[in-house]
């Protein structure tokens, strides 16, 4: 059974290694309900609202399992929140879940949007905590292993222990994963992202550039 193992928020720090001089990167789980909305969870706020934020990247989830394969290979273990995601669910393979399936946690019904893109930021972050993060964004990106933005399509409550139920897979197969590597990794999988509906605006104008063998993506 997929369980919501915590809810994380966090709220704008200083730090001299952030793209922006402020982070709310560090994120720590909640006690009780949280109320999920449109912007996200209440309680969390976002620092860098040029790459994050918006009802598309309105709350982050990551598997737990990911984590501890993180902390395996780091030789250092790693809390719940540690790559700033404010859902850490287990039994759930994230990262295999397709961009527009949805799901129903406590009461809230969320939509997976599009995979999360390394920044800087995380890089400085894991070297803020000490760990052995050399070419943390490189890592990162090749294991493509990157957890997902959801939207929220219905407001309400979670909270940890909540059962994570997906309520409508779309069947065209485009994974996160899948998109990640398209976007990140090999250009040649980008036509597949136009198998899906309401695509993310930035990936449907890269996909699309790509099919016309125009300017390639950046």
């Amino acid at each position: 059974m997929a369980v919501v193992r915590s809810v994380n928020v966090g709220r704008p720090r200083a730090a001299s290694w952030a793209t922006t001089g402020r982070t709310s990167i560090d994120k720590t789980p909640v006690v009780g309900r949280v109320r999920a909305t449109a912007a996200g969870l209440v309680g969390d706020e976002v620092s860098n609202r040029r790459h994050h934020g918006g009802p598309d990247k309105a709350v982050y989830a990551y598997a737990r399992e990911a984590i501890d394969d993180w902390a395996a290979e780091l030789g250092h273990d790693l809390p719940d929140g540690q790559l700033g995601e404010n859902l850490t669910l287990s039994g759930l393979d994230v990262d295999a879940c397709e961009i527009g399936e949805r799901w129903e946690v406590g009461e809230v019904v969320l939509e997976v949007r599009s995979p999360r893109t390394p920044c800087r930021t995380l890089s400085g972050w894991m070297d803020h905590c000490g760990l052995p993060a050399e070419a943390w964004l490189r890592r990162f990106t090749e294991r493509a292993r990157p957890g997902a933005y959801l939207r929220v399509l219905g407001e309400g409550t979670l909270a940890a222990g909540d059962e994570v139920r997906v309520r409508h897979r779309p069947g065209h197969g485009v994974t996160v994963a899948l998109m990640f590597r398209a976007v990140h990794l090999d250009r040649t999988l980008l036509p597949r992202l136009l198998e899906v509906p309401d695509l993310v605006p930035e990936a449907r104008l890269a996909a699309e550039r790509w099919v016309a063998g125009g300017a390639r993506p950046g």
